[in-house]
């Protein structure tokens, strides 16, 4: 079992195996980068760059990468966390919420966000249990929480009474392809972008009657990215000189053409962790317009912004989209950000937290 589970990674080396017997002085540091279906996609994007970075800046520890073991299975309640100790892992992170009761300690959970504890109402009825037993069983035990922005500490405090003094903000970053020049895609007409799933909390409603309500001669598509899942009610905002356009799963490649460009990326949701889209987009040299209560701290000077629902608050963020003067400003703020935020940086302040856990076991 433990065989299936993982692998061990020293400095850019992989080796398959159960990590019993293996030859090595290094502190060894298990990582649960399982990319389950319950994660999205840039929860995904966190797991990989992360994990693939952690070698680079902390060559002397040792990463075991445990790869397989379905949520909410018997194999990550029991077989995951039994792998770990027989591999003499003297610290765990698990780069989710989706964690074993009881995991080897001391360990690590990344939390990106409570999206589902503070909008309930959109999302199954199990899963509000879940997070109230499992998750906030492995946060209130844990050495320390990794989460993305300010915000999510005091909801980590308030939904699952952790506290604040163990909590770790740690922002995201951004892939180096996204800070390389790039071709703008060429559309007929200008266009604005929306990057993300379609589920409730993104609030897309809200997007769309803000940029129907647009005066009538104003020539501005909406891009989507993933499935056309509306069941045909886009139709409804839609006028002769605009067109909503479903573009399905986009490649990296594609995406960051859609992202040069684009007019604006609107992010309108309700919530996030961070929401990487926008740190996307900022790379790419394109204006941000989004949900204040989405915006993660680090990002908040660089996009403009509206209040949640607010229709006529994001029709006039739109309408602005021709003040150049507040977008080149806005455009060249954002870039900045992206630069430094490389998954560079997240990785080496993900290990400053490692040692300091680990410092506490001497």
């Amino acid at each position: 079992m433990a065989r299936r589970l993982h692998r061990v990674v020293v400095g850019a080396l992989s080796v398959n195996g159960t990590g019993e017997g293996i030859q090595s002085e290094l502190m060894r540091v298990a990582l649960d980068v399982r990319a389950t279906r319950q994660l999205s996609a840039g929860m995904k994007t966190y797991n990989r760059e992360l994990a693939s970075r952690l070698p680079e800046v902390a060559p002397d520890l040792e990463f075991i990468h445990f790869e397989h073991a379905r949520n909410f299975s018997l194999q990550e309640q029991f077989a995951l966390p039994r792998a770990m100790r027989r591999a003499g892992v003297e610290l765990a992170h698990f780069l989710s919420q989706y964690t074993p009761l009881l995991p080897p300690r001391p360990y690590i959970v990344t939390i990106h966000d409570l999206i589902h504890l503070r909008f309930p109402q959109f999302f199954k009825a199990k899963v509000g249990p879940y997070y109230q037993t499992v998750v906030r069983f492995a946060a209130t035990r844990a050495a320390r929480i990794i989460t993305d922005d300010p915000r999510t500490v005091g909801d980590l405090e308030r939904y699952l009474g952790v506290k604040p003094a163990n909590c770790r903000v740690i922002a995201l970053g951004v892939e180096e392809y996204f800070l390389q020049p790039i071709a703008p895609y060429v559309a007929a007409r200008p266009y604005i972008l929306y990057v993300g799933n379609h589920r409730e909390h993104k609030d897309l409603r809200t997007l769309f009657s803000a940029w129907s309500s647009l005066p009538h001669d104003t020539d501005l598509d909406l891009y989507l990215t993933g499935p056309d899942d509306f069941k045909g009610a886009l139709a409804d905002y839609q006028s002769p000189n605009r067109r909503i356009l479903t573009l399905g799963d986009v490649s990296k490649e594609r995406l960051a053409a859609l992202y040069a460009g684009a007019r604006a990326l609107v992010h309108p949701a309700l919530c996030e962790g961070f929401g990487l889209p926008m740190l996307e987009a900022m790379a790419c040299g394109t204006l941000v317009i989004a949900c204040t209560d989405a915006v993660p701290a680090v990002l908040e000077g660089a996009t403009l912004r509206f209040t949640a629902r607010d229709v006529a608050g994001l029709r006039s963020s739109l309408e602005q989209l021709g003040d150049e003067g507040l977008r080149s400003g806005l455009v060249n703020k954002g870039r900045s950000l992206a630069r430094a935020m490389t998954w560079t940086r997240c990785a080496r302040a993900t290990v400053d937290v490692y040692r300091e856990v680990l410092e506490e076991q001497r």
